[in-house]
């Protein structure tokens, strides 16, 4: 926990806004809610921050594990950190006495030990009830079969700040529709490296430095993409991959809004370059062992990693090199229309992929979710759940994930089987992978 509020000093918890790649795991994930971001800043408010550290293993790229020595009456506010560009420096002894006095100038009280609390399947809501917490239950360690993933080979505070990439393809994976173009125009982008090493791995990301500057003048932060490209790369045996954008033009809101890398990218051409730093992420990477299965949750862009695990699978056993397991994909979009890789998913052998789809807003048709896919195939999917060959991935909005994890839940207690000791196991042996924003 934080130093109690009469504890003249304590360790802050803070974000390093020059790593920080936006991808909102640490917001996501937190379960007193002590995380906060605005356009430009991701922040922790001390006030809330429990010291359960369950941020710092899922973060890709090692901002969040940064902390600072302050005196308790004069921790760095939200609205402070809002502003930064770059950490402040670490505080003498001396400077704390002048802040706060002599009782600020020793040590801070040290953090408590990790409890089972981030092991907690509930948590309080605003209106006192409790609420099912499905962050809790997902992992933050690999699989144990999973190849090693290099990160942070390119970033603010690499060797070699970025990387330059040649778009060698942009294609449009969505299809034409009354509304082509608008809300479902979707792009598969093709990076090429050249000779600069940018090894990647399934379920990783980078993140693209759009150019320019924003309204107050200051370059652009770098948005993350996840690849959608296998290990080899999109064009097997060349130094490149892919990555599967949606233009935005609204909101989650339905407001109006132009991103600004979502744009820049779905908008360029063969032959133009772009700034790339890292690759990130070390946990929600795809096991390697012969037999494993593979269980694919998704919606819209989030369908990402899972066209990189699907296709590497396939090359594998395109080789005859791999022994895999089953593979199941559940797809999930507004409409078919806006469904990424509609047609190519069609074409895949039934004996390699089982695919389920899933319209929240096809015209004279039922909302159906993936969720709702999931608990249709339950009886499928309990004899996963006890496998543990099994690993379980979801990538797409936040607003899916807590529907998703209870379909899990529900179908393994109509079952007979007791959850908490599943999903603990789940999230202790890397087998149940969160990725949502």
């Amino acid at each position: 926990m934080n130093a109690p509020m009469e504890a003249a000093v304590i360790k802050q918890h803070l974000i390093d806004p020059e790593i920080c790649i936006r991808c909102n795991t640490c917001e996501a994930i937190c379960p007193v809610g002590a995380i906060t971001h605005d356009s430009r800043n991701y922040v922790v408010d001390a006030e809330k921050c429990n010291w359960c550290n369950d941020c710092i293993s899922p973060c890709p790229t090692g901002s969040i594990d940064n902390y600072r020595t302050m005196p308790r009456i004069k921790v760095y506010s939200l609205a402070e950190q809002l502003t930064w560009d770059e950490l402040p420096v670490e505080l003498s002894a001396e400077e704390r006495k002048a802040l706060a006095g002599d009782d600020a100038a020793g040590e801070p009280v040290p953090e408590a030990e990790t409890e089972a609390e981030t092991e907690a399947a509930v948590v309080a809501d605003p209106t006192g009830q409790t609420a099912f917490n499905s962050a809790a239950f997902g992992a933050t360690v690999p699989p144990w079969s999973a190849a090693h993933a290099y990160t942070n080979l390119y970033g603010p505070k690499a060797a070699q700040k970025t990387v330059t990439a040649t778009v060698v393809g942009n294609v449009r994976v969505t299809e034409v529709g009354k509304q082509a173009g608008h809300d479902y125009d979707t792009h598969h982008v093709v990076l090429d490296f050249g000779s600069m090493p940018f090894p990647v791995l399934e379920g990783q990301s980078i993140g693209i430095v759009p150019p320019g500057t924003d309204a107050n003048g200051k370059p652009h932060h770098a948005r993350q993409y996840s690849i959608a490209s296998p290990r080899n790369g999109e064009r097997p045996g060349y130094n490149n991959l892919s990555l599967t954008i949606k233009r935005v033009l609204e909101d989650h809101q339905g407001q109006p809004v132009r991103g600004v890398a979502s744009n820049f990218m779905c908008d360029l051409q063969v032959g133009d370059t772009v700034q790339v730093i890292g690759p990130f992420g070390s946990s929600f990477l795809m096991p390697n062992h012969p037999k494993s299965h593979i269980v694919m949750i998704c919606t819209g862009t989030g369908s990402a990693p899972m066209r990189a695990m699907t296709e590497w699978r396939r090359r594998q056993r395109a080789s005859g090199k791999f022994e895999g397991g089953k593979l199941m994909l559940f797809f999930g979009a507004r409409t078919q229309e806006e469904l990424p890789y509609f047609g190519p998913l069609q074409n895949l052998p039934k004996d390699f992929i089982d695919i389920h789809f899933a319209f929240s807003r096809t015209p004279g048709q039922p909302k159906r979710y993936v969720q709702d896919a999931m608990r249709e195939r339950a009886a499928d999917l309990v004899p996963l759940l006890q496998d543990p060959n099994a690993y379980f991935y979801v990538c797409g909005l936040k607003s899916m994930e807590e529907g998703v994890v209870l379909a899990l839940r529900d179908a393994a207690q109509n079952a007979g089987l007791n959850w908490d000791t599943l999903g603990a196991a789940l999230k202790r042996e890397g087998r149940l992978h969160l990725e949502t924003y």
